[in-house]
């Protein structure tokens, strides 16, 4: 889809935390409670995801860390979506979605994210992988 200067999701979007923590530093200085409603990435083979969503969720950690007002994160998407552009191509979800079956499978993203959620916390183990 584009030139991705380095790691980048299936649609050639760079992958890129630190940019996360940019966009919090700018939403702290209004004050306000920040609610992470949409983050993710296409990841079709699931080897890419579990390492982002450790990556941006390290972010934000460090980010409740110095100060800033994160009161919840939304994992973009739980399963696999239509999207408006590129139709049933991209694989987002946690869930791998079949449209002709409507069957669902956890992707191993899926189980790291819920170790994450039961913990809330990043297990060390996590951290030392990913």
């Amino acid at each position: 889809y584009t030139n991705c200067p380095s790691t980048c999701s299936d649609l050639g979007w760079e992958i890129f935390p630190q940019g996360l923590r940019e966009v919090l530093d700018t939403a702290d200085a209004y004050g306000l409670p920040i609610y992470i409603t949409e983050n993710g990435m296409a990841d079709d083979d699931d080897d890419q995801r579990p390492s982002y969503l450790v990556r941006h969720l390290e972010v934000i950690d460090q980010a409740i860390a110095d100060g800033i007002d994160v009161r919840g994160y939304f994992h973009w998407s739980l399963t696999d979506n239509f999207e408006w552009a590129l139709g049933l191509d991209p694989k987002f979800g946690l869930f791998r979605y079949d449209p002709v079956t409507q069957k669902r499978k956890l992707r191993r993203s899926g189980q790291i994210y819920s170790r994450i959620v039961k913990k809330n916390a990043i297990p060390q183990q996590l951290r030392d992988r990913y």
